[in-house]
């Protein structure tokens, strides 16, 4: 293995235990020592790479943002009506969630608005749910009087809602939660002549949990809660 392939690695690996440590503890309480321990390297490996917390934060949000635009382009450009397409979007940012640390990470340090880098992925996640809620209204698929901007509000809300209340609990980022509440707009906002061939579930395979017991997923996802039984993460809702 070159030089540089090790560096890459050793980054990646920092990346991943910073953005553990910021699920877990928070911005503010999560530390150089305990992230540098996580990926398996010293403190000063850590400097090579990031000169402060703030740039291993800024680092965890732009790997982040990268997930999140190969979601966005790995979305089926055919002739799927752009309200099923945004369905569909929002299950695969979900399911991105649920398996992906960085990206929870990445989205709570953007939720944080004391810490928001330089990539805010709720900023681009809104500008991603506003391209495809404009096409819906070029497409007519709107229901009459329906406002796009409420839509927009309601689709970013509740996706980024979802990734707060995950870190009490990761169930928030299965399919069924995300389902519902598309049951219950699609009605609402959709054209009648084609609400009723929108599936609420996405055109995607199904999401669990990716742990094998509820006990492994339980002491796995309850790590950001203290003793008390509330949240230990430090972040601001």
């Amino acid at each position: 293995m070159s030089q540089q392939e090790r560096a890459a690695r050793t980054q990646s690996a920092l990346i991943r235990s910073a953005a553990e440590q910021f699920e877990r503890h928070g911005y503010e309480k999560a530390s150089l020592n305990d992230i540098s321990s996580g990926a398996g390297v010293s403190r000063g490996a850590l400097h090579f790479h990031f000169d402060t917390k703030a740039d291993v934060a800024d680092a965890v949000e732009n790997a982040a943002a990268r997930a999140l635009r190969d979601v966005v382009d790995s979305l089926p450009s055919g002739d799927t009506c752009a309200l099923q397409n945004l369905t569909d979007l929002s299950h695969s940012l979900v399911k991105l969630l649920l398996w992906d640390v960085v990206v929870r990470a990445g989205f709570l340090l953007s939720c944080d608005a004391g810490q928001r880098g330089r990539a805010d992925l709720c900023r681009n996640w809104q500008t991603y749910v506003h391209g495809l809620v404009a096409r819906a209204v070029d497409e007519k698929s709107l229901a009459p009087g329906v406002a796009p901007e409420g839509v927009v509000n309601a689709v970013v809300t509740t996706t980024v809602g979802l990734v707060v209340l995950s870190r009490s609990e990761m169930r928030w980022l299965t399919d069924r939660p995300l389902t519902s509440f598309w049951r219950v707009l699609l009605p609402a906002v959709a054209d009648p002549r084609i609400a009723a061939g929108l599936n609420p579930g996405g055109t995607g395979a199904p999401y669990e949990l990716p742990w094998s017991t509820p006990d492994s997923a339980r002491a796995t996802a309850m790590d950001s809660a203290d003793g008390s039984g509330n949240s230990a993460s430090g972040y601001r809702t």
